[in-house]
């Protein structure tokens, strides 16, 4: 009988301490990892147009956008992702290598990411205590997919329309951050 080779399972502290001198970035997912893709042109222009409305509005005030760079902790290190945009308000929330209360994510999806961004990601994100929005923008077409939590704690979705506005409203810090995202800035400058 063949001998199976296990792959190992990283603790939480394993594999943050490897992500400090990795050559790639990697995401942690219940003790396994995963190497990221990279990404092309219209992926880096679309997530910096994001975090680049989102900035503007966070400028001088208590807020932090952060891109893909800056991990992402859930359940205490159970999940580590790297979103492609992030938003947070939380004074409390103050790691350099991660954060864990996201007011806002954004993911820029591929054809190789997109079911990952749709389930696994959707799953895990909503269980975030903090977020109110979680943003789907496909990067082969001018198409976002949205999901909001509402004052009861609901998540809706829907489609982001042409001249449409999401209205990014968060509290946590000393005042409460608003923000609009609409279509075209998602997608400026985009070359199709």
């Amino acid at each position: 009988m063949p001998v199976q080779h296990l792959k190992p399972v990283l603790s939480p502290e394993e594999y943050l301490e490897g992500e400090r001198t990795a050559e790639f970035r990697h995401e942690y997912v219940s003790g396994e990892v995963y190497a990221m893709a990279g990404v092309d042109e219209r992926h880096n222009r679309i997530a910096g147009n994001i975090a680049f409305q989102l900035r503007a509005k966070a400028r001088g005030g208590s807020c932090g956008v952060f891109m893909s760079d800056m991990k992402l902790r859930i359940n205490q290190g159970v999940c580590f992702y790297y979103p492609d945009v992030m938003l947070t308000c939380d004074s409390d929330d103050r790691d350099s290598h991660f954060k864990d209360n996201p007011c806002l994510i954004a993911e820029v999806s591929s054809p190789s990411t997109e079911a990952i961004d749709h389930r696994e990601k959707l799953l895990a994100y909503k269980n975030i205590p903090s977020l109110r929005y979680y943003l789907l923008i496909a990067s082969n077409r001018q198409y976002v997919e949205y999901y909001q939590r509402n004052q009861a704690g609901e998540w809706q979705s829907a489609i982001l329309e042409p001249h449409q506005v999401i209205h990014v409203q968060c509290e946590g810090g000393d005042t409460p951050y608003e923000a609009g995202l609409c279509l075209e800035d998602i997608y400026e400058d985009v070359a199709w």
